[in-house]
């Protein structure tokens, strides 16, 4: 597997995978022009769309309608080290949810690939030569 990154101008940075274009960009008090989320944000994003992916699969199987179903992801950050260090993924359930799926929605919410990745890290390899 392999992505494209691009630097299309100024901050931005773009990254082409599976036939799709990630755009990001900073903030312009960052020398930016704001016009997309900076790296790190898809990043915060990705362990919520992904938790979110697993309870649809769950709903999906179960025929259970999720109509005002909701999610929303807070953020504790170290601001000495400037990482996050707690994650809190929040299920809101909407009225009629099945009483008896509500401890295990938040589990397979858990289940979320992104996360297992952030505890089982890959090894980080950085190279760079020059074109010919």
């Amino acid at each position: 597997m392999e992505m494209e990154i691009t630097f299309p101008g100024g901050k931005k940075v773009s990254s082409t995978y599976k036939g799709f274009t990630v755009k990001t960009d900073q903030p312009k008090d960052e020398g930016g022009d704001g016009t997309a989320p900076e790296p790190y944000d898809l990043f915060l994003s990705s362990i919520g769309t992904c938790a979110g992916v697993y309870v649809v699969y769950f709903c999906h199987e179960r025929g259970i309608d999720m109509s005002g179903l909701k999610m929303t992801v807070g953020f504790e950050r170290n601001e000495e080290k400037k990482l996050v260090e707690t994650v809190r993924i929040h299920i809101h359930l909407p009225p009629g949810f099945p009483q008896k799926y509500k401890s295990t929605v938040a589990k397979v919410a858990g289940l979320c690939t992104v996360k297992r990745n952030i505890f089982d890290p890959p090894d980080f390899i950085i190279e760079a030569d020059i074109q010919n």
